[in-house]
């Protein structure tokens, strides 16, 4: 590859505003294929961080419970522009997702099945299971570098596929591991396998591999205020609404359970679904198994962190239980929706914002950095399971006893084809497939 010796301009708030709006709006196909999204544009074609630094934040957001790419985007725009920085790019890269899953959950329960929308939703899940497949295949590429993660990346889907071993315990499996290759092989530990595409330079970038920013210093009455600011933005709002509506009140409860399962939610938002649907629909009974699952669907064809599924749920559960009078329906539920996106999100932008200089002091030493690289591997081996995943309730809706769906597996393909082989963008690619889903819904 090529290589630009020029640094590019540096780059202001405003125009850094602008383009966490704009990934806000295009960040389809869930965490692998958004943080595939962030690589071409932030490292191949704007060179805002070299590929070594965004591994290496990619490593540390890989690590903790919550979505990966939000928390990624939080981290990237933290370190360009400080504190606003970050809770500009994390925050924008949440509320698009929040409105619009708004709007859809109102269509969904005001107007029911409508053909229409089946048919596109027909069409788009298979196309999602196509970015999965190839995000998976990007990611690897960067981070499987030689046979030692090879053989972690194939350990994990073993783990997790064959075993259904938690996420927590494939992470911490795969963090010990790398830490015990990188005190005996360290050369094959470094970021990205030592070689490779962690060694790529796409040209100079703004934040280089060495690059060194006071805001990133760790200083210890920074983590104290960030910390104390957290816990003042939770209790707060938890406050208000048990002085409102009591602590069995169904927003109270809602902003509890989702704090919790904000906490638990390593690996993503399909390693915390089970214990959403056993909350929201076994033991608070906010919503069907049956709103459930098109609740997810949803989800996954619509932009942001997957996770964002969470604001559909509180949207029906508050939908159906007014809490303001039989009147307010849609008004309970966008309230309900959005106090669950900030009791899910808020400690995501803790995580970045407090331990984020604690990362940066690691930068670059192999002791921190080879565990991280082993769970990296290992979470490739996750996605691959995600992706079959999808693969089986998209081309087996009933299940292997019942029959396969042959149009499904069509539009896969096409997908698969347009993206591999065409090269095409995510956006063309959901286009065309909602297209063709619609038109075969239709006439099958």
């Amino acid at each position: 590859m090529s290589e630009s010796p020029e640094r590019p301009v540096p780059v202001s708030l405003l125009q850094a505003f602008w383009f966490w709006l704009k990934l806000g709006l295009i960040s389809f196909g869930g965490p692998a294929g958004q943080i595939s999204i962030m690589h071409q544009e932030l490292v191949e074609k704007r060179r805002w961080l070299s590929e070594r630094r965004f591994l290496h934040a990619l490593n540390y957001c890989m690590l903790l419970p919550g979505p990966e790419a939000q928390q990624l985007a939080t981290y990237i725009g933290w370190l360009m522009h400080r504190t606003w920085g970050g809770v500009i790019a994390g925050a924008l890269f949440v509320l698009p997702s929040l409105l619009i899953l708004v709007a859809l959950s109102w269509v969904y329960l005001a107007f029911g099945d409508v053909p229409l929308v089946a048919g596109i939703f027909y069409g788009i899940k298979p196309a999602v299971t196509a970015i999965v497949v190839q995000a998976a295949w990007r990611i690897g590429g960067r981070a499987l570098k030689n046979s030692w993660l090879w053989a972690i990346a194939a350990a994990a889907f073993v783990a997790i596929f064959a075993l259904q071993l938690p996420f927590p315990l494939i992470v911490l499996g795969a963090g010990l591991l790398g830490y015990i290759g990188g005190q005996f092989a360290p050369q094959h530990f470094a970021v990205g396998g030592g070689h490779g595409a962690a060694d790529r330079s796409y040209g100079a970038a703004l934040i280089e591999d060495d690059t060194r920013l006071a805001h990133t210093r760790f200083r210890l009455p920074r983590l104290a205020l960030i910390l104390l600011v957290g816990v003042v933005l939770w209790l707060l709002p938890m406050g208000l609404l048990t002085l409102t509506f009591g602590w069995d009140g169904t927003l109270t409860q809602m902003g509890w359970f989702f704090t919790k399962a904000a906490l638990l939610t390593f690996g993503g938002a399909y390693a915390v679904l089970p214990y959403v649907y056993q909350g929201a629909v076994g033991h608070y009974g906010w919503l069907t198994p049956t709103q459930m699952i098109d609740g997810l669907a949803l989800g996954e064809t619509t932009p942001g962190p997957l996770i964002m599924v969470v604001a559909f749920v509180a949207f029906v559960g508050a939908y159906g239980q007014p809490v303001f009078g039989g009147d307010s329906a849609f008004a309970s539920g966008a309230l309900a929706a959005c106090l669950v996106t900030w009791f899910t999100f808020l400690p995501s932008f803790l995580f970045i914002l407090a331990g984020g200089p604690l990362v940066e002091s690691t930068h670059g030493e192999l002791k921190f950095t080879a565990p991280l690289t082993g769970i990296t591997a290992a979470v490739v081996g996750v996605i691959l399971n995600l992706a079959l995943f999808f693969g089986y309730h998209v081309l087996w809706p009933e299940g292997f006893a019942g029959t396969f769906d042959w149009v499904s597996a069509l539009i896969a393909s096409g997908a698969a084809l347009a993206l591999f082989a065409f090269k095409r963008g995510v956006i063309e690619t959901i286009a065309g497939c909602a297209i063709v889903g619609l038109v075969g819904h239709l006439l099958v």
